[in-house]
């Protein structure tokens, strides 16, 4: 991996550029879905049958709980996949993003070594006090 700040900020530069890149995305994971439809007299009542053929789905969490969608079509089934890798791809890019940035923190120097004013030890305290005690 680059060492130098200046090699760094271009590896940023260049994650940066692949966010312009992405496609449409969506979250949540596919899944297949073997079922019973529940009438008496049906195949899938009997003990030893396997169900249904299964119904591919994609779930996904909306505000705290899960959501299932079903795909009316192959078709429809594809594009949700290919949504859900670009997804991914933006996951992965924004990890990437993260771990250059905290190597820049750690290289780019300080812009000058003066100490705390009154202000900041006044807001430094103020913000402990709001912390929970451990």
């Amino acid at each position: 991996m680059a060492d130098s700040l200046s090699e760094l900020e271009a590896g940023r530069s260049k994650i940066l550029r692949q966010f312009g890149t992405l496609g449409d995305l969506r979250s949540g994971s596919i899944c297949a879905v073997v079922r019973r439809c529940g009438k008496a007299g049906c195949h899938c009542a009997k003990p030893d049958d396997a169900g249904h053929d299964p119904q591919v789905r994609l779930t996904r969490r909306v505000n705290g709980r899960t959501v299932a969608e079903s795909f009316p079509t192959p078709a429809a089934w594809r594009k949700a996949q290919a949504e859900i890798d670009e997804y991914h791809r933006l996951q992965r890019l924004n990890t990437e993003l993260i771990e250059v940035n905290e190597k820049i923190s750690k290289l780019r120097p300080l812009a000058s070594e003066e100490g705390w004013t009154a202000q900041e030890k006044k807001r430094l305290l103020r913000s402990m006090r709001r912390l929970p005690a451990r």
